[in-house]
């Protein structure tokens, strides 16, 4: 069973490189969806509780928020394309978001209403 939520951060970024627009700084309101897979259910009949997922991804969605995330660490030395930062989250979330039960499954970041990628993990 796949368990989501869906949330938002805003930010600003720029790609180093790249051969048109993009190389040059703009931001973005960037959606989120995180996902997580369960193999069963607590004795309440949950995967995972909404109120615990929402913590651990309004963390590192905070820290995202409102920045210029070319600046952010986990972007030094690698642009902040969405496929990175749907990566970052992953990676950050992923010891947060697993147990017997439970485990992160996917992290899907859209730029726009029509363009995003989903990642699944390594």
């Amino acid at each position: 069973m796949d368990i989501f939520i869906k949330t938002h951060f805003s930010g600003g970024h720029h790609l180093r490189d790249y051969p048109g627009n993009c190389e040059h700084p703009h931001g973005h309101n960037w959606k989120v969806r995180v996902t997580v897979r369960a193999t069963e259910l607590d004795h309440l009949g949950m995967g995972i509780d909404f109120k615990s997922l929402k913590k651990h991804v309004n963390t590192v969605i905070d820290d995202l928020d409102h920045r210029d995330l070319n600046n952010h660490p986990a972007f030094k030395d690698k642009n902040p394309s969405s496929e990175h930062i749907a990566m970052h989250i992953f990676s950050t979330l992923k010891t947060l978001l697993n147990t017997d039960r439970y485990g992160l499954y996917a992290v899907e970041i859209r730029e726009t209403d029509t363009s995003g990628v989903i990642y699944y993990g390594d």
